[in-house]
């Protein structure tokens, strides 16, 4: 099992830990709930180290990114993070990514841990292509480098603390490169997975000790905590963000996925992998859709248990569910089979052998 370097830290802590994606990771500290709300309404600090890293460079970066790309990569300037995700050739996703564009030739993308080698593969495949040798333009830096997620509405006031640059005012999905807790060219970013506002430092892992020290010292007077995988868990549901090998994987479409937003067919981006076949999903309209919904009836929805109809009949499957920390409602995301995806529509989860009522609601849940 893989360690980040910052996994000894989580152990002194008394943290509990389980393997993700392969690494030994903090899945909670005090309890779930807790720690939820702690984000929510205050500071708390994941480890999110185990995320992948790969550089694009060269004259042809772009080019290579659009393809591989759903979205619309030429839009972005430097300083610009975009979220998007890369099309598998079948109409699936390959995983869900954040570009970050350094400058005209050089784009950092940020990949999900339990996929990096995956994707790396998938990249390798095409990168001569677009005459992108693997190793050189097209670099994996996965291993050498830890990050920090620091989230909560009081997250940028306290890193201003140990920032050279202002960072209380920067924009949602933008980032600097500035020296923070004294570490030079400490990656700065504003994207988050939790909607409670905050930012992610990307350092080399031999700066961890000194940016860990810096966080928790400057956090110190408002309670700074660290925050384990299960209140990501639940923060990122109660947003309705997907999570790759729940809410999205190989064989949903990013259109199933309600992805369209990431999905650009202007003739700028231009020719993508998988473009004819979401245009022609597009064009026919969808069969499914991801869709949030609340539960009526007493029960928690649960991933892989089968959504029906008045009757009876499985019409989709739950991706996602859990009771949510800030409502006391239990939420959940399923992939329903048309026109039962469309808000206020009466579904059923069937939960033990029991259709439990719900009901279709437009995410988020959560809403400050």
């Amino acid at each position: 099992m893989k360690t980040t370097a910052f996994t000894q830290k989580h152990i002194d802590l008394g943290a509990k830990m389980v393997e993700f994606a392969g690494y030994n990771m903090p899945v909670e500290y005090v309890g779930i709930k807790d720690e939820h709300m702690a984000v929510r309404e205050n500071v708390g600090v994941f480890d999110v180290s185990h995320m992948g890293e790969f550089w694009v460079k060269g004259p042809n970066a772009l080019k290579f990114v659009q393809y591989v790309t759903s979205n619309d990569a030429s839009v972005l300037v430097p300083g610009k993070v975009q979220y998007s995700c890369f099309p598998n050739g079948k109409g699936g996703i390959v995983d869900d990514l954040l570009v970050y564009c350094i400058d005209e030739q050089t784009y950092f993308l940020v990949v999900n841990a339990a996929n990096i080698e995956k994707d790396w593969n998938h990249l390798v495949a095409i990168a001569p292509k677009f005459d992108i040798t693997p190793g050189k333009e097209l670099y994996n830096a996965s291993d050498e480098i830890c990050q920090l997620a620091i989230q909560g509405p009081n997250a940028l006031k306290i890193m201003q603390r140990i920032c050279d640059q202002s960072v209380e005012d920067m924009e949602y999905y933008t980032f600097k490169k500035l020296n923070c807790a004294g570490i030079e060219n400490a990656i700065f970013s504003t994207t988050g997975y939790t909607g409670a506002g905050g930012c992610e430092v990307y350092v080399a892992n031999e700066d961890a000790e000194k940016l860990w020290k810096g966080v928790f010292e400057a956090g110190a007077p408002e309670g700074i905590r660290p925050i384990g995988l299960g209140a990501r868990d639940t923060l990122r549901l109660e947003m309705g963000f997907c999570l790759y090998g729940n809410d999205i994987d190989d064989t949903t479409s990013p259109l199933e996925a309600g992805l369209g937003w990431i999905t650009k067919f202007n003739d700028v981006k231009g020719d993508f992998i998988d473009k004819d076949y979401m245009l022609k999903q597009k064009a026919e309209g969808l069969t499914r859709r991801l869709c949030g919904f609340e539960m009526v009836d007493k029960g928690i929805a649960r991933h892989g248990y089968e959504v029906c109809d008045a009757e009876g009949n499985v019409i989709g499957f739950v991706t996602s569910g859990t009771m949510s920390p800030c409502s006391g409602k239990a939420i959940g995301m399923a992939y329903v089979a048309a026109p039962l995806y469309k808000a206020d529509s009466e579904i059923y989860i069937k939960v033990r052998n029991k259709l439990l009522k719900a009901v279709v609601v437009k995410t988020p849940f959560y809403k400050k």
